[in-house]
């Protein structure tokens, strides 16, 4: 445990990392293969930055894999089948189809599962309560709310209430671990929305949920707090991804920074917001990808890239430059247009998923003007801990205190179409334009970091 406490401190910065770590080139074994679970709501293309950070460090694309779960937000009730959304049993059983699968990849080598929030329910499940030990050598969980979000009887079976059936069976037992996996939790300090003793995230902020700060740690496993880092961020960080590596390597990873590829090339799917937040892939969609100004938003020509999406969704693949600031614009049936405008991708990957923005409102659109959405994906916006503005001005949906939102709203006059709009988080700048909301447009500028 003390070599495993160093390897954090040199991997947290302790002392410069400028040269990557090459396995085969040092003779060193390589990791396990490392299959990454997503929340819910969420999807693969969550974990882009740690994909690059694993390949940045010698890790061969082919022995990672971050996987979409169909259905990502849980039913209202456990038991009770919804549309468009999973119970914790379908979770764990599409899991172990994806474990299977990549195992099979690899010979049947042992994996290590890594999972953000409700992620980590179905790797708890699959290893301690199925069976599957044998097939996994290292298991992280990542603000997985193991203790549940609140125990209210009025939703006692909701997957994350600490009472509901699959929280109690999960937590039943002298421990909450096997032999032969070795387990790791990481958590917030404090800053963590779902892992408070009120309910500060709901209408009712003030009411007792039963659990704490500490909801997300394993009896029988390690558990490391993160300070400040919030819900996504000790899964997405940095700092995370310095405590995932070193555990499942048993070493420190040798740069945090990503290395960039002379000529990326992106791909992914554009999956299905229309009723419902899902991962299902849409057909006859239109993609289109512009090079814009970093400092404008402005198209720099006509489209690089343009596809009509399969049964597959499948929008890629295009290389583009380490440095090129982009915008896709995507038409999907029964969605609004929108228009993403992106940072610079210093490495390609398959998990560029593109999901249409929410619709404007009919206010917005009688408005004559548009509608620009700033979001943070890999974390939330924490005030005063970051540095935000949009257009000039700290958002004013945003309250100090624990990190709760990772998204900002900016609507633009009429009059004003057409001219940069700056979203700023920290270090990282996304420069947007606003499109009419009258044509069923939006503008949704992404943060990469």
């Amino acid at each position: 445990m003390e070599t495993y406490r160093r390897s954090l401190l040199l991997a947290a910065g302790a002392m410069p990392l400028a040269v990557p770590f090459i396995a085969r080139a040092q003779g060193t074994a390589l990791p396990p293969p490392i299959l990454f679970v997503h929340g819910n709501g969420d999807h693969a293309a969550l974990w882009l930055s740690t994909l690059w950070r694993f390949e940045s460090n010698g890790c061969p694309p082919d022995r990672l894999l971050a996987v979409d779960m169909p259905d990502p937000l849980a039913r209202d009730d456990d038991a009770v089948p919804q549309p468009g959304r999973s119970g914790s049993a379908e979770q764990t059983a599409r899991l172990a189809a994806f474990v299977a699968e990549f195992r099979a990849r690899h010979g049947g080598a042992r994996i290590a599962l890594v999972g953000n929030s409700r992620g980590g329910y179905p790797i708890r499940d699959f290893v301690v309560h199925q069976g599957g030990s044998d097939a996994v050598s290292h298991a992280v969980l990542c603000g997985t709310p193991n203790r549940g979000v609140y125990d209210w009887p009025e939703i006692r079976n909701r997957e994350f209430n600490s009472q509901s059936d699959f929280l109690r069976r999960l937590n039943g037992g002298a421990t909450d671990v096997v032999p032969g996996t070795a387990f790791l939790t990481i958590r917030s300090a404090w800053n963590d929305v779902f892992a408070q003793p009120r309910a500060i995230w709901s209408t009712t902020p003030d009411r007792p949920t039963g659990t704490d700060v500490d909801g997300p740690e394993l009896r029988g496993a390690t558990n490391l707090v993160l300070g400040a880092l919030d819900h996504r961020e000790v899964a997405y960080h940095h700092r995370a991804f310095a405590e995932i590596f070193s555990f499942v390597t048993g070493r420190p990873p040798a740069r945090i920074s990503v290395e960039p590829e002379a000529r990326p090339v992106l791909d992914g799917r554009v999956t299905n917001t229309a009723g419902g937040v899902t991962n299902r892939p849409v057909a006859g969609a239109t993609v289109e990808l512009y090079r814009v100004s970093p400092e404008t938003g402005e198209r720099m020509g006509d489209a690089i890239h343009r596809r009509v999406t399969e049964e597959d969704g499948r929008w890629g693949g295009v290389p583009v430059g380490p440095d090129w600031t982009l915008e896709f614009v995507v038409a999907a049936p029964r969605h609004p247009i929108t228009h993403i405008y992106r940072g610079p991708f210093p490495r390609g990957s398959t998990v560029v998923n593109l999901r249409p923005a929410r619709a404007p409102t009919q206010a917005e659109r009688d408005g004559g003007g548009g509608v620009v959405l700033f979001q943070r994906t890999r974390g939330y916006f924490g005030i005063p801990r970051d540095a935000i503005l949009l257009d000039g001005r700290v958002p004013p949906e945003l309250r100090p205190g624990v990190a709760i939102s990772a998204l900002a709203t900016r609507q633009i006059p009429a009059a004003e179409l057409g001219r940069p709009v700056v979203g700023i988080f920290n270090e990282e700048r996304v420069v947007s334009r606003a499109w009419p909301a009258a044509e069923n447009r939006i503008t949704l500028a992404e943060l990469t970091w």
